[in-house]
């Protein structure tokens, strides 16, 4: 396991893949000292095309801790803090996560959460510590200029955004009340 240096409470899990002539095994999650506290309550799955990009997306008063794994493909996955009282509030980091090294992201809760596809299809699972809630859903936009993340979007790849995302409000419009004590 290693820490990401920007934000310390995004973590990325390396894991160790086992090969053979078969195929390969990789355990995607265990119950270990770094989620023992942690109960997931919800696994999704989602499928996605070279050039989507989903997010930023997270809930209001019931924030979802995500640990994200890639089964096929390769992505590169973003977390943004926005925790108010935290020393890294409205800074984000990015990881770029593939079914070939088996890594995964723990994204806690109070982080919006994205992605961009890169090879040209990628399933992602993603563990989650709390249950979707339409009504707390919020998003940001992916490219506001205050975030300036750094997506590294391929050259002669169409952009797929859902109409929610192309839609989204700007970091200065959002609410970032992520406090499960909020309603």
């Amino acid at each position: 396991m290693s820490e990401n240096n920007k934000i310390q409470d995004v973590i990325l899990i390396s894991r160790s893949r086992y090969s053979d002539s078969r195929g390969y095994f990789n355990e995607l999650s265990k119950q270990d000292y770094t989620f023992a506290e942690l109960s997931f309550v919800q696994t999704n799955h989602s499928r996605s095309l070279q050039g989507t990009l989903r997010g930023l997306h997270y809930q209001i008063g019931k924030p979802q801790g995500k640990l994200v794994h890639v089964i096929t493909g390769r992505i590169f996955d973003v977390a943004v803090d926005l925790r108010p009282d935290s020393p890294t509030f409205g800074q984000w980091v990015g990881e770029y996560l593939c079914e070939e090294r088996a890594d995964s992201l723990w994204i806690p809760p109070g982080f919006a959460h994205g992605f961009y596809v890169l090879s040209p299809q990628a399933d992602i699972i993603y563990e989650c510590t709390a249950h979707y809630s339409q009504p707390d859903e919020r998003a940001i936009r992916w490219d506001d200029p205050t975030l300036a993340i750094d997506w590294p979007l391929l050259e002669n790849v169409p952009l797929r955004l859902s109409d929610k995302d192309d839609n989204a409000p700007l970091w200065d419009e959002s609410a970032f009340d992520t406090n499960d004590d909020a309603k």
